[in-house]
């Protein structure tokens, strides 16, 4: 075994017995790079990613290509998800010199961490070629590499970094309708979603996209995402067997894909598909939520209430075999209902992607109108499906697994938090909150130090760790969304607490941006911040619609301040690529259109809230109790309940009913 064998990161240890003598990232093997003067060779990626088991399987187990690796080079293994901040460097790196990212992501770098080439996946001749030719270089021109090192570390530190902006700007509608205008032209309007393949569920692109169309009235915004949130749920993106949507499909249809299973797409998807069905009421929107929170709750949820980070691809060293079946399978297990299933997911004889005989289940059609052309009435294939589905599930239990991943990660977990707190709010089933209530409790006993610090990752019997910026940024959001679902201010003050942490040891005052490294943790060639919205929106985003949240709740005017400085940095960049903005874009809408501040108090604290939850109110926030502890509760609290609507600093009213206080909003 190598310097991984005491990992407690699976990704890390899936190397561990490898040939090549990885250390995992520390003082250790880098000291070593030092002390050796020997190049460094850091190779990133996760558990869960087909491609980093490819080249494992092709040059890490490979004992001539180990060879070459342990002679010229100080090798280091790094789980993205536990070191964001070593693959975000790595990663910029990469980006700068091919203009494209991805994992695994391979970077060669001076002995002092610099980098000098970098690409992801390599097949193992180039591998060994490149590996040979970087060491030659290094020998023979040191000088001539430290230069371009000292190069390409500049563009790291620029690299998605922003210009404090001092004047405020007056945002407009005007603002709103050119982010969706320039992002348009990237619509698919036949198979929904962005562009061709691959394509990604980009969660938070649909939620911003879904206020947009309602908040502004416009239809076509309102069609592509219905299109995409159907199409979605329909594809053999999502587990229809299951439940849960894999990270990415490899075709423009969302048929075929990358079958790994990530808990922040889930949690997120959640949460979308739950504002989805108060926006436009669908039960398959209704379905797909409980689905797959029944699947993180199954697969992905350990003993304490923590929830695991994913699920691999492969199974049995091939991609997707956990998932697929042959026609004459599911026959033999079905019986009579299999004709029926089968059209139902589009199943044939010869298989329906490349895997020959073999079928990844989708869908085409809405139940009515495939009841309809199969002469039954749409309760009977319901029920035939179910049923079916059932059985499927069962036998799928039976086969070897896809490998777990099972790290426990604050950001993800808070992710998961809101996702439940979400569906919880729009369809009041108490489940949801129970489960809810024990992730919170798990992260406020096993995630926060008793300096009210975070840990990023879960180690059973240990209270230390480094966190990052993405793991404060949605445990508070998740803490906020907690409490406007209770009312129960421990979870409000716990947000704020966290807050000012975050804004002690994170906060840039010179350049009004948050780093994504605290004051702190290790220092690394460049300490970066995260501002570009991907897969998961970025913490900035989020710790800047966080502050303006709790700006409202606290009458605390430095949140405002700090939420209103990062969005004027990043506003001159939004209208550019609203894919890559798009939870600043949500920020930029409720500065434009305003927060509806709904307090409740009285008798009938919690039946108003689910009555008013009902209502889609995209732009609000939601407070109520019969305390006087916030400031929009003081002087309010009484035996009669009443409602107030404020906006803006100035409040109407109270308003005994709520189709009282829905008036005062505008609906």
């Amino acid at each position: 075994m190598n310097h991984l064998a005491n990992s407690s990161s699976p990704y890390l240890l899936q190397h561990a017995n490898n040939p090549v003598d990885w250390y995992p990232w520390g003082p250790e093997a880098l000291q070593k790079a030092r002390d050796e003067n020997k190049l460094i060779l850091v190779s990133i990626g996760y558990s869960a990613c087909h491609w980093c088991h490819v080249m494992e399987h092709e040059s890490f187990e490979d004992e001539s290509v180990a060879a070459v690796m342990n002679e010229y080079f100080v090798c280091i293994k790094v789980d993205r998800e536990e070191r964001p901040d070593v693959d975000q460097i790595y990663m910029s790196a990469v980006q700068l010199m091919t203009g494209r990212g991805g994992w695994p992501l391979n970077c060669i770098c001076l002995p002092d961490q610099r980098p000098i080439y970098g690409g992801t996946y390599f097949r193992k001749n180039d591998w060994t070629s490149l590996l040979f030719n970087l060491a030659d270089f290094y020998r023979n021109k040191p000088a001539e590499a430290a230069e371009y090192a000292d190069k390409l570390t500049a563009g790291i530190k620029q690299y998605e970094s922003v210009s404090f902006v001092k004047e405020q700007a007056a945002y407009t509608t005007v603002d709103l309708e050119k982010i969706v205008s320039n992002w348009m032209r990237y619509f698919d309007t036949l198979e929904g979603g962005m562009g061709s393949e691959p394509k990604f569920p980009m969660p938070n692109n649909w939620l911003f996209l879904m206020r947009y169309a309602y908040l502004m009235g416009d239809g076509k915004v309102t069609d592509i995402v219905k299109l995409t949130l159907r199409k979605m749920a329909y594809g053999g993106i999502y587990d229809h067997v299951g439940g849960g949507f894999a990270r990415y499909s490899v075709d423009r249809r969302w048929h075929i894909p990358h079958f790994e299973k990530m808990l922040y797409d889930n949690a997120q998807l959640i949460s979308v598909y739950a504002e989805a069905y108060t926006w436009q009421p669908d039960q398959l929107y209704k379905h797909i939520v409980a689905e797959t929170i029944a699947f993180t709750e199954r697969e992905l949820m350990s003993p304490e209430y923590g929830f695991y980070s994913a699920l691999d691809a492969d199974s049995e060293g091939v991609e997707g075999k956990f998932y697929s079946f042959s026609k004459a399978e599911l026959v033999d297990l079905l019986g009579e209902d299999a004709d029926v299933f089968c059209i139902y997911y589009n199943v044939t004889e010869h298989g329906n992607w490349e895997e020959e005989e073999t079928n990844v289940f989708f869908r085409n059609n809405d139940d009515d109108l495939l009841a309809e052309k199969l002469g039954l009435c749409t309760a009977d294939l319901q029920a035939i499906i179910h049923r079916a589905k059932a059985k499927v599930l069962t036998e799928r239990s039976k086969r070897i697994r896809p490998g777990l991943d099972n790290k426990i990660l604050a950001s993800w977990n808070g992710l998961m938090l809101k996702g439940l707190c979400d569906a919880y709010r729009v369809f009041d089933i108490p489940e949801y909150l129970e489960l809810a209530l024990k992730n919170a409790e798990f992260i406020t006993q096993d995630l926060i130090t008793s300096d009210n610090k975070l840990i990023r990752v879960y180690k059973k019997g240990s209270a230390e760790g480094i966190a990052f910026l993405d793991d404060y940024a949605n445990v508070i959001d998740a803490f906020i969304a907690l409490y406007e679902v209770t009312f129960d201010v421990q979870w409000l003050t716990r947000a704020k607490d966290l807050t000012n942490i975050t804004i002690a040891d994170f906060y840039d005052e010179a350049n009004g941006i948050f780093f994504y490294t605290g004051d702190g943790d290790e220092q690394l060639i460049a300490r970066k911040s995260e501002i570009m919205d991907g897969v998961i929106p970025s913490s900035n985003s989020v710790m800047a619609r966080n502050l303006k949240k709790l700006s409202l709740f606290f009458d605390d005017e430095r949140y405002a301040e700090i939420s209103s400085q990062l969005l004027r940095n990043i506003f001159p960049l939004i209208a550019k690529y609203g894919s890559s903005y798009s939870n600043w874009a949500i920020l930029l809408q409720e500065e434009v259109l305003g927060i509806n501040e709904i307090a409740v108090t009285g008798a009938d604290v919690s039946a108003v809230r689910k009555q008013l939850e009902q209502n889609y109110i995209p732009n609000k926030i939601m407070l109520g109790g019969n305390v006087e502890n916030l400031p929009l509760l003081q002087n309010r609290v009484g035996v009669q309940t009443r409602i107030f609507i404020c906006k803006d600093k100035t409040c109407g009213l109270p308003s005994e009913t709520v189709d009282e206080a829905l008036k005062q909003i505008g609906r």
